[in-house]
């Protein structure tokens, strides 16, 4: 009998989609009166599927060949791990609202342990091995995503001092690791189909540096935040760009890449119209609510009829991926 292969940490993506998915309800009850418990009902989601995808990824991985250590070092798949503790420090962050203690702590834990993941991950760049062709959007996650939403997750809880330090990593970063993507993604041979939904990733950083500053400055719109704004309406039109290449592509449980940065942007967008108070700026904030809600229902069900259409379930429908992996190692 055969190893099994290791679930692809792409999956770790779709409780992030969903984590995106309860942010934006979470923001539209503070903002536009919607019932409260419909956003914790949504979190309550995101904490089954997070946990329900970490057991799946280790009693699979039990059962494989491959070593958890050699999945963390593959060129596409490895930063991508960074998704379990990002999802940690939002579960945490809600969770303090109600009971600030276990809240704290687990925004605390996944804040080391995602810290812990980038040091590992710059180490492991410094041993030259890295293709060029390998670099895609999800290499945002270890250090941009998670010191981001490390700002805002801590100051939530009471960390002042902690979030300024940890807006300062995920700012850095993203302008160097941004500026490596969009050189590899200008000058190396196109992503495969299978990873170009990881361009998405494009769209989070602005939104998600916005939060991370309102939180942190206490809902102003000063400088920064209109810096930021301005340059999540660039990374919006670049997304609408791509929607023709986006289009062509066959559908993959990858699509979870689109997920979590349009419901980013769209909770950053209802922020900033409340903050405008705009003529209207209810119905627009209701649009975006509708069109990320819209977005994400129809990856979840796009990935449920996919899952139902292959005969072993999960393990087929990751197999995009693995041909992705082939390609990126052949170049």
């Amino acid at each position: 009998m055969s190893a099994a292969q290791r679930i692809p940490l792409n999956t770790l993506a779709i409780a992030f989609g969903l984590a995106g998915l309860a942010t934006i309800w979470t923001v539209a009850a503070r903002l536009l009166g919607v019932p409260e418990p419909i956003g914790q009902a949504l979190w309550v989601v995101v904490a089954v599927s997070w946990i329900w995808l970490i057991v799946a990824h280790l009693r699979r991985g039990a059962r494989s060949a491959e070593t958890l250590r050699q999945q963390l070092r593959h060129p596409a798949q490895g930063p991508i791990a960074a998704l379990v503790p990002v999802v940690g420090m939002l579960l945490g962050a809600d969770l303090y609202r109600f009971t600030p203690i276990a809240g704290s702590v687990v925004v605390i834990v996944a804040i080391i342990v995602a810290a812990a993941f980038a040091g590992w991950v710059l180490a492991f760049w410094h041993s030259g091995s890295l293709p060029p062709e390998a670099f895609h959007g999800g290499y945002l996650l270890p250090t941009v995503a998670a010191g981001l939403i490390a700002a805002t997750t801590s100051s939530r809880i009471g960390l002042p001092g902690m979030a300024i330090g940890a807006f300062g990593v995920g700012v850095f970063f993203w302008i160097v690791i941004s500026t490596v993507l969009l050189a590899r993604l200008a000058f190396f041979a196109a992503l495969p189909d299978a990873l170009t939904p990881t361009c998405a990733i494009l769209l989070a950083p602005p939104a998600v540096a916005g939060t991370a500053w309102f939180t942190i400055n206490g809902e102003q719109a000063d400088l920064v935040s209109t810096v930021l704004l301005g340059l999540l309406v660039l990374m919006a039109l670049q997304q609408l760009a791509l929607l023709p290449r986006y289009r062509r592509l066959t559908f993959t449980l990858g699509f979870w890449s689109f997920t979590f940065p349009i419901a980013a942007a769209g909770a950053y967008g209802i922020e900033w119209a409340s903050l405008a108070a705009f003529p209207g700026w209810q119905v627009v904030s209701w649009g975006l609510v509708v069109i990320v809600t819209g977005v994400i229902l129809a990856v979840a069900v796009g990935s449920l009829l996919l899952v139902t259409r292959v005969r072993r379930g999960v393990m087929r429908a990751e197999i995009p991926l693995r041909h992705a992996d082939d390609a990126v190692e052949r170049r």
